[in-house]
C-alpha cells in the first residue's frame, strides 16, 4: 500500500500554496524598482568607519597592553635587569612600573588623536548623509 501525501488537496489549488484554504493571488507581486541611491546601511562609508574605528582601538590597546606585557615579561625572565639600580636606591623595575601611568596616558592621547583625525570626520560625513537621505525620503 503506497502513501499519497496529497489525496485531500483539491485539484484547483495551485501547487505553490502551502494550505488548500489559502486564496491564490491573481498575479504574483511585481518586484519593486531598486532605489536610485544605495541605502545608507549598505554604504561603503560604514565599512570605512568600522575599519578606522578598529584601527583606533587596536593602536590604543596595543600601546597600553604592549608595554604592560613587556613589563611582565621582563619581570619574569630578566630579574637581574629589573633589580639593577638606575640611580642611587631606584631599581629599574620600579622605574618601569612608574612609567606605566605615562604610557597609559599616551595610549589615551593616541586614541583621542586618531578619533579627532580619522574617525570623527567619517562619522560626521555619514551623519550628514543620513540626514539628507532622511529628508529626501520624507513624505511631502
Amino acid at each position: 500500500m503506497s502513501y499519497d501525501p496529497s489525496p485531500h488537496v483539491p485539484s484547483h489549488v495551485p501547487p505553490h500554496l502551502t494550505y488548500p484554504w489559502q486564496v491564490a493571488s491573481p498575479e504574483p507581486p511585481r518586484p519593486r524598482k531598486p532605489p536610485r541611491r544605495v541605502p545608507l546601511g549598505h554604504h561603503s562609508d560604514l565599512r570605512i568607519l568600522r575599519g578606522a574605528y578598529r584601527r583606533q582601538r587596536r593602536t590604543a590597546t596595543f600601546t597600553a597592553l604592549g608595554y604592560f606585557t613587556l613589563f611582565l615579561v621582563l619581570s619574569a625572565f630578566a630579574p637581574g635587569l629589573m633589580t639593577s639600580r638606575v640611580t642611587d636606591g631606584v631599581p629599574a623595575g620600579l622605574l618601569l612600573a612608574l612609567l606605566q601611568l605615562p604610557v597609559t596616558w599616551l595610549a589615551i592621547a593616541l586614541y583621542e588623536h586618531t578619533a579627532r583625525r580619522r574617525v570623527d570626520p567619517l562619522a560626521d560625513r555619514i551623519r550628514k548623509q543620513a540626514e539628507l537621505d532622511a529628508r529626501r525620503g520624507a513624505p511631502r
